[in-house]
């Protein structure tokens, strides 16, 4: 036997892929239109309308009493949002905190929060709330006619689909939200840069982003701190819709102390003391001695950063500070929100305040017509009534002889059915008090009202000057001046390694064997230090503790190393071959100290040499790298100090006596290289080591040379090297007899 699937064919059979795609896609539009993204009529999502609308229904307006928060939550979930309560009340919250909205909507009572940690409000059951008097914006005009309703979830209820915003709400307190695919952050603005914008808009309606940029200065958050956006970028973030902001704290000085008064939006202040102490206990601030938080009532914001001494620069300080802690902060810009035709949209500036200008216009137009229509219809009640009036008697023995009066009433007085039942239902005592002349003068005065409304309604630039005039009314009552005030302001830059070490005088000593050490001072005579068997004083370098040692080899490779990591004079050092790595067989000759701008001469004794800065010749690599290229034959040569490279005189003296005296500004700077003849020697002596340059010097005129032969030595003043001045790369002029074997030199005297 086989079998056979029965197929019901009342049960709608499609592919998997079609019902999931189908079903991912409704839920996105769901959350993008019902939950995620503001409307750009009156600046709300889903639920903050809810609950501002719930709010009203209850009587919670600014006047009212304060009611527990439970109440308002509960009919929100109750009637218009049937979501989790806790989703509700942090939506209610957030409205309510004066450090999250630039303008609250939300009135509480109690414990909703603080700026330090936003999340630490109380439950709904100990909270009260009402709505603040800023509400009116989004709610006074809501009972005439001005939007459209929909059914709540249930269909038991209506709810507005947006309320009748007097003001474009959306950019006053801006919002963020995640939806599918796609998310929202807008800033917050002010609400008088944003109706003197509106109102250019509207007697320019062809007005550009640039020109609205005018009014608008950029964003505006409910914190002193400044935006230092370049104004450039935040007219290219108006332009396109996406961008990003900068915030930065301000501050000031106080007897020496810095005191932060103003934080970035969202920023907590004992965020960043732990920050700041973070880096204090990672020895990471040396120049911070203590932190306090002296926030209190009268000053919001009140951060105290105490320096170790007056000498630290504050403004430097700052700078580390902004660039590494929430001093300093990024916000991103994304100007999403659903239109005027329900869709969601990336919009610029212009196209943002024209759309809810014509989405107010329609409310008002909307408003005003509510209003005709009351007017048209109270008229023809009293025009009713005063038929009703001047025929009195006979219209009450019509009521008493009729079982039927209303149609004969109709009939007899050419009533509509409406005017006939307004008669009936009007009280006989009340009918009988009404004097003509009453009846009239509300006649007239609604005759009056109609015919500006009608004269409004059917002149485009009528109702364009009613809504002008309301948005200046709305900028007087509730317009405040600017919070976060904009700024230029240097790009910050967090302090380098070496600029937050304590900077103190040291002296790196370097022995023959390679082990190098570092003393505190520059006092300390490298001689008289003890060395291991075998070893002895080398040479030594005076700098600072925040510095970087540059080490020269045997083969012209040039290494550095933190004088700071170094080991203590105390001990014997370590080896540097521990922490470098020279080429094999290669010895150290020399060790240099000072800042990057410090010029020193670099030679061999084949007579060749440059200048060169301090920061051509470091090197983070442990293998260093080759700076000073040996000619075949030649020996490296302790490199020389350069104080003063206009007035300096390069000294060079040969092993057979031989000196040669030329301005050093002959010589080029070069980071790396063989350099230009110093002396001129041949290549072949050089090689068979019978001429070499034994020393090089660079003096000053107020500098004398010492130049030693065994145990003789010869004083030459910088004005008696006249006789040895030549031609860079010459041979030089014999020194006196008893000098043709020179041992070494020494510049002397001021430097």
């Amino acid at each position: 036997m086989t079998e056979t699937t029965i197929i019901n064919p009342a049960i709608e059979q499609i592919p998997l892929r079609s019902y999931t795609e189908k079903a991912y896609l409704d839920y996105s539009m769901y959350v993008i239109l019902d939950r995620a993204l503001p409307h750009i009529g009156d600046g709300l999502k889903p639920v903050q309308r809810r609950i501002i609308y719930a709010m009203s229904e209850l009587g919670l307006k600014s006047t009212a009493k304060h009611k527990k928060s439970a109440r308002t939550v509960g009919d929100v979930i109750g009637k218009f949002h049937p979501h989790g309560d806790s989703a509700a009340y942090e939506a209610m919250v957030l409205m309510a905190q004066p450090f999250s909205y630039r303008y609250p909507l939300v009135d509480g009572q109690g414990n909703w929060g603080s700026s330090d940690d936003p999340k630490s409000f109380a439950a709904m059951r100990y909270t009260e709330s009402k709505l603040a008097h800023f509400a009116e914006l989004l709610l006074s005009e809501l009972a005439q006619g001005t939007v459209d309703w929909k059914a709540n979830f249930d269909g038991t209820l209506d709810e507005p689909i947006t309320l009748p915003a007097r003001a474009p709400h959306v950019l006053l307190n801006g919002t963020t939200g995640i939806a599918v695919g796609m998310s929202t952050d807008i800033p917050p603005h002010n609400l008088q840069e944003l109706i003197s914008a509106c109102v250019h808009l509207l007697d320019q309606p062809g007005a550009t982003t640039a020109e609205l940029c005018e009014h608008i200065q950029g964003p505006d958050y409910p914190t002193e701190a400044e935006v230092i956006t370049p104004r450039e970028d935040i007219l290219k973030t108006y332009e396109t819709g996406r961008g990003s902001l900068k915030m930065r704290a301000v501050w000031q000085s106080e007897q020496g102390d810095i005191i932060v008064t103003g934080l970035p939006f969202q920023v907590s202040g004992a965020r960043v003391l732990e920050q700041i102490a973070a880096q204090m206990q990672a020895k990471k601030l040396p120049m911070v001695a203590d932190l306090r938080d002296e926030s209190d009532h009268e000053n919001p914001t009140r951060l105290v950063i105490v320096p170790r001494s007056n000498r630290v620069d504050l403004e430097g300080l700052m700078q580390h500070l902004f660039a590494t802690t929430d001093l300093e902060k990024n916000y991103r810009v994304n100007l999403n929100m659903i239109g005027v035709d329900g869709r969601p949209e990336v919009k610029p500036l212009n196209k943002i305040l024209t759309e809810w200008l014509a989405y107010r216009m329609d409310t008002v137009r909307r408003r005003l017509q509510f209003r005709l229509d009351k007017v048209d219809h109270r008229l023809h009640l009293l025009e009713g009534l005063l038929i009703a009036f001047l025929n009195i008697d006979e219209v009450i023995h019509i009521i008493r002889s009729e079982d039927e009066p209303k149609p004969v009433l109709i009939q007899r007085f050419s009533l509509s059915d409406i005017q006939a039942e307004y008669i009936l239902d009007t009280k006989l005592r009340q009918l009988a008090r009404l004097e003509e002349v009453r009846i009239r003068a509300e006649q007239e005065a609604l005759a009056a009202e109609k015919l500006e409304l009608e004269k409004i309604l059917g002149s485009a630039r009528r109702l364009k000057t009613l809504v002008r005039n309301e948005l200046l009314a709305v900028a007087d009552e509730f317009g405040d001046k600017r919070r976060s005030p904009l700024a230029r302001r240097e790009e910050a830059r967090a302090f380098s390694e070496t600029e937050l070490l304590v900077s103190e005088p040291v002296t790196v000593v370097l022995s023959e064997k390679g082990w190098i050490r570092s003393a505190k001072g520059h006092d300390v005579d490298g001689a008289s230090l003890s060395y291991k068997s075998g070893d002895r004083f080398l040479c030594a370098a005076r700098g600072r503790s925040n510095q970087s040692v540059v080490l020269l080899d045997s083969t012209g490779r040039t290494y550095s190393l933190a004088v700071h990591n170094l080991p203590s004079a105390r001990g014997q050092g370590e080896p540097v071959t521990g922490r470098l790595n020279p080429p094999s067989g290669a010895g150290f000759v020399s060790v240099i100290m000072g800042d990057d701008s410090q010029q020193v001469l670099m030679a061999t004794d084949a007579g060749y040499g440059f200048m060169a800065n301090l920061a051509d010749l470091h090197s983070k690599n442990r293998a260093g790298k080759t700076t000073l290229t040996i000619p075949r034959g030649g020996r490296v040569i302790k490199p020389v100090a350069i104080s003063d490279r206009e007035n300096s005189l390069v000294v060079a003296v040969s092993n057979e006596g031989r000196m040669l005296a030329f301005p050093l500004a002959e010589l080029p700077r070069l980071a790396r290289g063989k350099g230009n003849k110093i002396l001129s020697i041949p290549s072949s002596r050089v090689q068979s080591r019978e001429e070499f340059m034994v020393a090089v010097a660079v003096v000053t005129p107020a500098q004398q040379l010492l130049v030693f032969s065994g145990k003789r030595h010869l004083n030459i003043r910088a004005s008696d090297l006249e006789h040895y001045r030549g031609e860079r790369g010459r041979r030089g002029n014999k020194l006196p007899r008893g000098f043709q074997k020179v041992d070494r030199v020494e510049v002397t005297g001021n430097d």
